[in-house]
This record gives structure tokens, C-alpha cells and sequence, in this order.
């Protein structure tokens, strides 16, 4: 098998040519207008606000720091700029139904204007109905009822006066009330003297008297009627009166309004109203009497002490001001901030609300437009999602208490009319989220048809890199920051492929681009440089990773004081050095791991000591099950596989997971099999496969530099390296001391695709091939294995028939 070779400096970071950046700073640059590398997630959004049908809205997920709310709001703004603004919306009170306000739809504008036309009338109300009932006319007209009536009462008593008069009867006023007394020369006659008279005049007396009383009383029985009576014609003048002054105030209004018939029907029942309780015009306002009172106070008052409130228009949603279709980002979805809320006012102990304390939602404010939330804050948010799905469910906004929602209050409340809605809805979150939400909510696809699917890298080609030079300086001059040169520009390229940690891509996370930018700008001020260059970008890359490397320098200090046991020169049996990956926050090191593997005779088995004590995860216990299945069926397959062997990560404390250092693994356990040494110097990384493939792992450039990093500290040597899978080479992007050493011949990558590369490297004996018999070369290191493996099948089939004989003896 050929050797292999490691790689070289230009493989280990694929750097950016500036001659390919055809400008000297990026102020000479057009800024970028389009979307860099989001092609499918542009027409997934196009798509998603064409379409207009029920339950197509839209679901943006992504890496975080992709540019999802930027690019989605730009997109909707274009769009939204070609459509009309959307009608206005307000609560007027149901007279019938006082606790259902109605809800009334005006063109954009005319509802504010409605509500200051109500206000008007009823200032105008509060002046011209007062003064139409002091007017002459009204009182002349009041004055001819109450003298009907009253001549009326004068004329049936003054004709039972006569009577009585003729008789000399009198009526006298008493304790008891009114009472009618005979007379005798004008004198009321006294009860001793009325005594002496003859019976026969008493009786007729007595006669004339009861005679009288009963007129009197059936006078009496007839006040209540014609007060009645006078009382009902009044009414109807002031009901006449009252229809005069709003009359013609109200025409004007229904001319003005014209074509809107809920506002016309409203009118209506204004008018209704205010003929019918025309006296509450006639009080004085209690807001008058109370000169300096607090806001609130004066608030509560209206509510409870003023009667006119009832007539006036609440605008929830008012589009005066609005010339397109509304975009609405709600940054604290709550059920509140989405549907609308009623409000209450503490009135001595008691709470009390009316249709003027209902206020509008984000819904409302979108409706006839779009609706963005964030997806994990709305989950969050109690209640909230599944208002929203019921919401979009029955197109209708509909206002209620979470008291009335989770049916926990019995008092009657507000039930203000539900308005239709028309608003497609963009939920902004993670992959996680949108596959959780398919996978275990029924209702998700039914209503967000749309997904859109944000990508974090693109392909890296001279016209992207173009393209990203015109996207630093959009964000350059959006920020107010100093030019980029060339240099800086091609540094910036750089760190974007090492972010997408991929040669070949470019990462289009915007959020770390735009804080680099800034950075390198201030060090560009530190520096003294006019134009931002290479070093001022180098050194906030460097800046930043200091801010966040304590426990790695830590780490290395561990590993230079032997704390931490990691070897960097000599040779060792069944031991190897390890890679992994620690993420702190958003920064990752790698940091080095002693794994060391040990055999005896055993069933087979090829024990992992990390799954056993709960520290191993599923994946990393499949990369062990996968060793165990490679050595037999390419050692043992005409005998079984007479070993046990022990795999651990040595000084490891947490949990390990991942099967990325499956292969070191396998190295290890051939080394303890063969009982050959493997060379320290070298760290190895990679997975492996049944037929014993090396693959792709993650995290490359940061294991390279982790082992680098604990090489420099302990002294480089020229021997020290590490083994990556081939199908890696395209992912490096590592850092310049390392290239630099690499270069010279400090360090060393080794691309490696099978395991018998590998272990060629680690032992520097040949690994072997089998002839045409099937035999693996004397002296190789599978020669040496199987070998070994073999004896072992010889013992456990010797120590099988001893215990055999034995137990027979």
C-alpha cells in the first residue's frame, strides 16, 4: 500500500486571492441589494405572500444570525408598498346589548374622523338641547298643557264648590287630609252647636255632605290621570324638541357618511337614544364640578357619573397615517399583545370596563397586511399559540379575557364582536422548533403551509467572494464604519469559509459578520489606519477569541503541568492520542484525550467503559459496536472471536458522545491486539465504518489545533501530527501558526480513507494484505493481529475442554 503523504500548506487553508477583488477599498464598491445565498428560502417567501389561500402562511427557520427578520421585513416592505393601506376598525356601544359592542369597518382614516365627529355632536348636543328646551317657544308650549290640565282641575272643583256653596257647605283643610263642613252666615257651624240642631236638619246636613265627599273623592281619583296625561304630552314635546335639535346635527352626519350603512344604522340608533334619554343632556357635566382632579380619577368618574360616554367611538385600529399594507412585528407575543385586551378601572373596590376600554391587538393592527412573531417566544407565551391557531382557524379576531377564556369567571363581561381578519402571518424560529411542531401538533400543516428554509453557508467561488465584498460594504456604510481594503476584505472571506467550517463555503450567518466588522473598525481606530486592513480585522478575530479561550488556556496549562496526561513523543502499546471538541458559549476548542484499549481472553465482547458507567451517548456507543463487528469479520470469520477488550477515555469526567473517535479507537485495539506501539507524536480523528472507511467527522480544524496547541507547549519536534479522514481536506480552513509550522515541517495532517493507512502511520510497520491464499504478510500488522486473534481462539478452545474434562471427572 502506498504511503501516505501529508497534506500541504495549501491545502490546510484555502486562502483568498485579492487579485480576484478588482478594488482598492470597498467604498468603491455598489452596495449588494440582493439576498446572498438564501435562492430557495427568496422564492419560498414570494411564494408564501402571493398565495392567498387559507392556512398558507409562512414558517422561516434557520441558524440564528442568518439575516431571517432583515430579509423577510424587506421583502414584505416591497410587497406591501404595491397593495392599498387596509380599512379602519372601531367599537361602538350596542344600545340593545350593552355588553356587545359592535363592531363598525371604515376606509382607512374615516374612523378617527368619525370619532371626532361624535365628540363634536355631542358638545354641540350639550349646548343646542338645553337651549332648545329655555327656548320661548318650547315654554309657551309646555305652559298650554299644564293650563289645560289645570283648568281642567278647576273647573270639576270649582263646580263642586258651588254645589257646596248652595248647600252652605264648606271644604276645610285637616290633619287627616281635606274635609267638607256646613256653614251658617258664612261661619263654619261649631261640633256643639251642630249637635243642637234638629235631627231632621242634621240628617239632611249629613246627606248633603256625603253627597259632596263623593264628588270630591271621584275629583281626587281623577288628579293621578290627568297628571298622567300631562306628564305623557310633555314628554312628547320634549321628545319633539329634542328630535328638532339632533335632526338636522345627525343629517349632516349621515351625509358625510354616506355608503356606509353600518355607520348610517348606528345613527339611527343614536337618535333613538338620544330622544329617549334626552334629560341626560340637561344635566351639567360632573367633569365640570371637579377642578384639578387626577387624570384617572377623572377617567373613572367619566365611566361611572357620565351618561354621554355611551355615544361616543372607540378607534382600535386607525390607518389614518397608513399608505400601504402594515407589517407588524410583535416582539411580546403574549394573548394580550396578539388578540386585544379589556381593559377594567377600580371604582371603589369594584372593577368596571365598557366598549371604550377595549384596545386593539397585534392581529388588529395587521389586519389587511402581515403579522411576524417569533416563534419560541410565542410558545412561551401562555396560551398564546393555541389562541393564535384558533384565531387563523376561524379568520376572526375575537377579544376575551383569560378569565372568560379558560372559563374561570362567571360575571358578565365584555363581549365585543369578532372582526374579520386578513393577515398572513410569518413565524420566525429554529429548525428544531418547525420539525417539533410538524411531528406533535396536527393543526401546524394545516395552517403554515409555507416553510422557509434558511441556509447558513454558500458555495465559495470568485463571484460570491465578489458578491461578499459587496455585502461588507452595504453593511459597511448601513453601520457608518471605515472602507475595507482589499486585504481586510480577503481576511473577512477567511473567517466566513472557517465559520461554515468548509474551504468551499462561505457562512452567511450575518450576526457574526456584522459584529466582526464593527470590531476590526475599532481596532482600525486603535491601529491609526484610515482604511480598515488585514491586521485590524486579524487582530479583533484574535481579540474575540481571547475574550472566550480561559478554560482552554487553562486546559493546555493542565497539559503542560502533566495534570492532564497527554504524550507528544515516544511510543506506546494500546494507548493513542484523541480529539474533541468543547463548546463553550459560542466558542469551541479542541482539546486532546488519552484513550487507551486493553485485552484478554474473553466471548468477543469489546466492553466500552464509558456507556457502562452512563457517560457514553448512543452514538459513540454505536462507533464501539462497529469495532467489534470490523474485527470479526475481517479476523475471525472461520472462528470466533475469542477476546475481551476495554476501551476508555482516559481523565474524562462527562459525558462522551459521538462517533468520531471510532477510529482512534480501533487503532488502539489493533496496537493492544498485535502488541505493537503506537507512535505518540500523532493524534488521530475520524469514524469508521464495518469495512473500515475512515468518514468525515466535525469539528476538524479545532481538534487540529487543540493537538497543535499541546504539541507547541510541550515542544515541537518535527515527528508530531494528526490524522484526519480524507474526505476532511475540503473542510480545513486552520489557523496561520499552524500553516506556518506545517510549512516548515513542524507538523504534519495526514489524509487518511482507510484504516490500514492509518495504522501504517501510527506503528510504521506495513499493514498487510492478503495473497491469494488468503494469508496476510509475514511481519504486517494484520498478520500480527490475526495471529494473535487466532492463539486467543486456541486458548478459549483449550480452556473449554479442560473445564469439560474436569467437570466429567
Amino acid at each position: 500500500m502506498e504511503r501516505v503523504q501529508p497534506l500541504l500548506a495549501e491545502q490546510l487553508c484555502k486562502r483568498c486571492n485579492t487579485d480576484d477583488l478588482v478594488f482598492d477599498t470597498t467604498a468603491e464598491l455598489e452596495p449588494l441589494d440582493e439576498v446572498l445565498g438564501q435562492a430557495r428560502a427568496m422564492r419560498a417567501i414570494e411564494f408564501g405572500i402571493g398565495i392567498r389561500r387559507k392556512g398558507y402562511h409562512l414558517f422561516a427557520y434557520g441558524p440564528p444570525g442568518t439575516g431571517k427578520h432583515s430579509i423577510i421585513k424587506k421583502i414584505l416592505e416591497k410587497k406591501a408598498a404595491d397593495e392599498q393601506a387596509p380599512p379602519d376598525w372601531c367599537y361602538v356601544n350596542n344600545f340593545e346589548q350593552p355588553h356587545k359592542p359592535k363592531a363598525v369597518k371604515m376606509p382607512p382614516g374615516r374612523a378617527s374622523q368619525f370619532a371626532r365627529d361624535m365628540d363634536k355632536l355631542l358638545e354641540e348636543l350639550k349646548v343646542g338641547i338645553p337651549s332648545a328646551f329655555e327656548s320661548d317657544d318650547y315654554r309657551n308650549r309646555k305652559h298650554m298643557i299644564e293650563n289645560v290640565i289645570k283648568e281642567r282641575q278647576e273647573a270639576v272643583f270649582g263646580e263642586i264648590q258651588k254645589r257646596a256653596k248652595e248647600k252652605h257647605i264648606t271644604p276645610i283643610r285637616t290633619p287627616a287630609g281635606m274635609a267638607l263642613a256646613p256653614t251658617k252666615d258664612g261661619e263654619v257651624i261649631k261640633p256643639e252647636d251642630f249637635e243642637k240642631l234638629p235631627e231632621e236638619e242634621k240628617s239632611r246636613i249629613q246627606e248633603d255632605i256625603n253627597t259632596l265627599q263623593k264628588s270630591l273623592q271621584e275629583a281626587l281619583s281623577l288628579a293621578p290621570k290627568w297628571e298622567s296625561e300631562q306628564r305623557e304630552k310633555i314628554q312628547k314635546l320634549n321628545r319633539e324638541v329634542t328630535s328638532f335639535a339632533v335632526g338636522h346635527l345627525l343629517s349632516e352626519l349621515r351625509q358625510r357618511y354616506t355608503g356606509l350603512e353600518a355607520v348610517i344604522t348606528h345613527l339611527d340608533d343614536v337618535e333613538k337614544e338620544i330622544i329617549e334619554h334626552y334629560e341626560e343632556f340637561l344635566l351639567r357635566d360632573p367633569k365640570e364640578n371637579k377642578e384639578g382632579e387626577g387624570a384617572f380619577r377623572a377617567m373613572t368618574s367619566a365611566l361611572t357619573a357620565t351618561p354621554l360616554r355611551r355615544y361616543r367611538v372607540n378607534v382600535i385600529v386607525d390607518n389614518s397615517q397608513v399608505k400601504t399594507a402594515p407589517i407588524v412585528y410583535e416582539d411580546q407575543p403574549s394573548v394580550q399583545n396578539i388578540m386585544g385586551r379589556i381593559e377594567h378601572l377600580a371604582q371603589f373596590g369594584t372593577l368596571m370596563t365598557d366598549f371604550m376600554l377595549v384596545r386593539s391587538g397585534a392581529f388588529h393592527r395587521a389586519n389587511g397586511g402581515y403579522l411576524i412573531l417569533d416563534a419560541r417566544k410565542l410558545l412561551l407565551s401562555p396560551f398564546a399559540w393555541e389562541e393564535l391557531k384558533r384565531t387563523l382557524q376561524s379568520q376572526e379576531i375575537r377579544i376575551e379575557s383569560l378569565g372568560q377564556m379558560l372559563s374561570m369567571v362567571s360575571t358578565v363581561s365584555l363581549e365585543p364582536q369578532p372582526i374579520d381578519l386578513n393577515v398572513k402571518v410569518v413565524l420566525v424560529g429554529d429548525r428544531m422548533l418547525y420539525y417539533l411542531l410538524s411531528a406533535q401538533d396536527p393543526d401546524f400543516e394545516e395552517l403554515f403551509k409555507v416553510p422557509v428554509d434558511f441556509d447558513d453557508r454558500i458555495a465559495r467561488t470568485p463571484r460570491t467572494d465578489m458578491l461578499f465584498a459587496r455585502l461588507i460594504a452595504s453593511m459597511a456604510s448601513k453601520e457608518g464604519l471605515r472602507p475595507f481594503d482589499r486585504g481586510a476584505v480577503a481576511r473577512i472571506i477567511e473567517q466566513g469559509a472557517r465559520l461554515a467550517e468548509d474551504s468551499e463555503k462561505l457562512s452567511t450567518q450575518m450576526s457574526n459578520l456584522l459584529d466582526l466588522l464593527r470590531e476590526a473598525d475599532y481596532w482600525s481606530i486603535e491601529n491609526g489606519n484610515p482604511v480598515i486592513k488585514a491586521e485590524d480585522v486579524e487582530r479583533a478575530v484574535e481579540a474575540r477569541i481571547h475574550r472566550s479561550d480561559r478554560w482552554r488556556e487553562r486546559t493546555m496549562e493542565e497539559i503542560q503541568r502533566n495534570t492532564i496526561l497527554i504524550d507528544t513523543e515516544g511510543e506506546q502499546i494500546g494507548q493513542i492520542n484523541g480529539l474533541s471538541v468543547i463548546q463553550i458559549g459560542r466558542f469551541a476548542f479542541g482539546r486532546p484525550n488519552r484513550i487507551t484499549a486493553r485485552i484478554r481472553l474473553g466471548k468477543g465482547e469489546v466492553l466500552d467503559i464509558e456507556r457502562e458507567v452512563d457517560l457514553g451517548g448512543p452514538t459513540h456507543s454505536k462507533g464501539v459496536l462497529i469495532l467489534a463487528s470490523f474485527l470479526g469479520a475481517r479476523y475471525c470469520q472461520d472462528r470466533p472471536l475469542s477476546l475481551s477488550a476495554s476501551l476508555v477515555f482516559e481523565q474524562s469526567y462527562s459525558g462522551v458522545d459521538g462517533d468520531s473517535a471510532s477510529s482512534t479507537e480501533l487503532y488502539a485495539l489493533l496496537s493492544s491486539i498485535a502488541e505493537v506501539p503506537i507512535k505518540q507524536s500523532l493524534a488521530v480523528t475520524g469514524s469508521v465504518n464495518q469495512y473500515g472507511k475512515v468518514q468525515a467527522i466535525g469539528g476538524v480544524n479545532q481538534k487540529i489545533e487543540g493537538f497543535f496547541d499541546a504539541c507547541r507547549i510541550k515542544g515541537l519536534t518535527g515527528s508530531q501530527g494528526v490524522l484526519i479522514p480524507a474526505s476532511n481536506i475540503k473542510h480545513l480552513m486552520l489557523r496561520k501558526d499552524v500553516v506556518q509550522a506545517a510549512e516548515s515541517g513542524q507538523f504534519h495532517i495526514y489524509p487518511i480513507e482507510h484504516i490500514d493507512q492509518g495504522i501504517e502511520i501510527l506503528t510504521g510497520l506495513p499493514a498487510g494484505r492478503r495473497d491469494a491464499n488468503g494469508i496476510f504478510p509475514k511481519g504486517s500488522i494484520n498478520r500480527l493481529v490475526e495471529d494473535r486473534l487466532i492463539k486467543l481462539a486456541g486458548q478459549a478452545r483449550n480452556f473449554g475442554k479442560s473445564k469439560s474434562q474436569g467437570e466429567k471427572e
